[in-house]
């Protein structure tokens, strides 16, 4: 079932999650203006008929459609939840040949996407893919696999972690402490504050210069 985190004052927003799309335990998100119940899909995983049903269930305006990053868990149901939704996608640029049809929108760092009364901020946070784009609205960040509660995403080479490390402190540590983290994968969710703390514990202690792949922040 969905877990809902419902609008908890002017200028939040509802946000439906979508546990375990997939063998890989991937999230789906619904982000909802609670006013106009206009609002934007991110991630497009396996199983898309649970993302579909919310939409339906909920009658929620669906705006846009977002990717946080080209791998193919993630794009596992993208041609059958932007052909039921019918909302146009968007990835960040470096990303943009990954999905099985093109998406509408390239996003870069800044870009803004609206819902109803609402205006998400796409954050540009390399590492993980080229592509890699996180999503703000208000207190709320949806992290893609850039950031989990545990550590950044798995890295490919020693030189894209420290992309990614780069992304993480610069983008998203900068973030308030009580912005709300929701990841890619897993039911867990954190925080800005969180993620700082255990950040801190990974960089007081020194590491291979090969490190790369799944790294922990705290016992890493």
């Amino acid at each position: 079932m969905p877990v809902h985190h419902q609008a908890q004052g002017a200028g939040d927003v509802i946000v439906h999650k979508i546990e375990n799309m997939g063998s890989l335990g991937n999230n789906g998100y619904i982000v909802v203006c609670p006013e106009t119940n206009q609002g934007v899909c991110i991630d497009t995983p396996a199983e898309p008929e649970k993302m579909i049903d919310e939409v339906n269930a909920h009658g929620i305006d669906v705006q846009a459609i977002l990717i946080t990053h080209g791998h193919q868990d993630h794009l596992a149901g993208y041609t059958e939840i932007t052909g039921s939704i019918g909302a146009p996608a968007a990835i960040g640029g470096p990303d943009a040949g990954l999905p099985p049809s093109p998406p509408q929108r390239s996003l870069s760092d800044g870009d803004t996407i609206a819902f109803g009364n609402r205006t998400m901020q796409a954050l540009s946070t390399p590492g993980h893919t080229d592509g890699s784009t996180c999503f703000l609205v208000g207190n709320h960040l949806f992290s893609g696999d850039t950031l989990f509660p545990g550590g950044p995403g798995r890295s490919r080479s020693p030189e894209a972690l420290q992309q990614e490390l780069n992304s993480i402190s610069s983008k998203l540590l900068t973030l308030p402490d009580d912005t709300n983290v929701y990841a890619g994968h897993g039911p867990e969710d954190s925080t800005i504050g969180e993620a700082r703390r255990r950040y801190t514990v990974f960089m007081s202690k020194s590491h291979p210069a090969d490190l790369q792949g799944d790294v922990d922040w705290l016992n890493t």
